[in-house]
């Protein structure tokens, strides 16, 4: 084994998982950067993956990968520089490890991500989230999970992962109604729930007899929803909104919008703006 194969395997088993307890979407995100970059190296170099060690991963040639996302694979300059990100991390982590190469490392973690525009993120008025939460069909079963999904949204602020992995035992709709999530970082954070929406959440909830453990809103399987089911129903429910409530064809409703609605609806309700941060997690 390389150097650089159990560097990379420490990189993810101590540093990611036990020290900095990663959530799973970062560690796949880490691991598809490295792996393209790995792969990328072999490839362009005539190296095979398994002789791949610290002097082949020279700033050069990270650079040039970096290119390759860009011009070549077609990823956005957000895309790249997280990737560069992710490659600096493990490279933070090999410094330690390996003084040796300290003076390559250094010239990797010296290079610099690139200047992007940052996209504005739009927030939705009273009346597009009325509009919003009025077009799930109720006499349906899905469409009843999906009013009390957007209600939630827009009332927590909850990140589309932590929408889609609550359970039935993350509700608590007794005194004190709140929900209580895992966010970004493994953070554990708990927030209110009003009147309203503890009705519809608990009207939800009597529907079926699942166990705690289950999913909240789950498919027609049973299962979890994915980030791109609840990005779907989202849109759905934006067009059939847009029809009573033009404005919201111009926009590009996403789940983050609706925590940007959030974070906009109690910041013009008077809440402090470290409380907001506090809520949103």
């Amino acid at each position: 084994m390389t150097a650089i194969a159990a560097t990379v395997q420490s990189f993810f088993t101590d540093r990611l998982i036990r020290a900095r307890q990663a959530s799973p979407d970062t560690i796949a995100a880490y691991r598809d950067t490295l792996r393209l970059l790995l792969t990328y190296i072999s490839i362009h170099e005539g190296i095979p993956l398994f002789r791949l060690d610290f002097a082949d991963l020279v700033a050069p040639v990270v650079a040039a990968f970096l290119d390759h996302l860009e011009h070549e694979r077609g990823n956005s300059v957000r895309t790249r520089n997280a990737s560069l990100a992710a490659i600096h991390s493990l490279f933070d982590y090999a410094a330690l490890h390996h003084p040796e190469h300290s003076a390559d490392i250094a010239r990797v973690l010296a290079i610099p991500p690139k200047r992007c525009d940052h996209t504005i993120i739009t927030f939705l008025t009273n009346d597009e989230v009325d509009a919003l939460n009025a077009a799930p069909d109720l006499d349906t079963r899905t469409g009843r999970r999906d009013h009390a999904l957007l209600l939630l949204a827009v009332r927590t602020g909850l990140r589309a992962s932590e929408l889609t992995s609550l359970t039935r035992g993350d509700i608590h709709l007794g005194s004190g109604p709140h929900v209580a999530c895992r966010g970004k970082g493994r953070k554990d954070r708990i927030t209110p729930l009003n009147s309203d929406t503890v009705t519809v959440i608990r009207a939800w909830m009597t529907e079926t007899t699942a166990a705690s453990g289950e999913p909240l809103f789950p498919t027609n399987r049973g299962t979890p929803m994915s980030h791109d089911a609840l990005t779907q129903r989202l849109a759905r429910h934006v067009a059939t909104a847009a029809v009573t409530c033009p404005s919201l064809a111009g926009k590009n409703v996403t789940p983050h919008v609706l925590r940007h609605t959030t974070a906009m609806r109690l910041l013009h309700s008077g809440v402090d703006i470290t409380v907001i941060a506090l809520w949103l997690g």
